[in-house]
């Protein structure tokens, strides 16, 4: 169990790393994805854990890494200004 956790926390971790890596004008800043992504892995392995009574480790982490993703697509922002329109036009 202490080993999923740490597996699943570092995998969250170097999830949010490179999402920050790759977006980061469309993310909020580093001290919120980062702990974003692991709280959703370790969220992600204790749903999965709790589901398969125990299940295969790389299935634990395959939900650890769906849960994070999932977790850290909440923060995106739009790329683009939103354009907006007056109620007159």
């Amino acid at each position: 169990m202490l080993l999923e956790a740490l597996s699943s926390a570092i995998l969250g971790l170097t999830l949010a790393w490179v999402a920050y890596q790759r977006l980061p004008h469309r993310l909020p800043a580093r001290t919120l994805v980062l702990p974003t992504g692991v709280a959703g892995a370790l969220s992600g392995a204790f749903v999965m854990n709790t589901a398969l009574d125990a299940g295969s480790f790389l299935t634990i982490l395959l939900g650890a890494a769906i849960v994070s993703v999932a977790s850290l697509s909440l923060l995106l922002r739009p790329a683009g200004r939103l354009r907006r329109r007056s109620a007159t036009a």
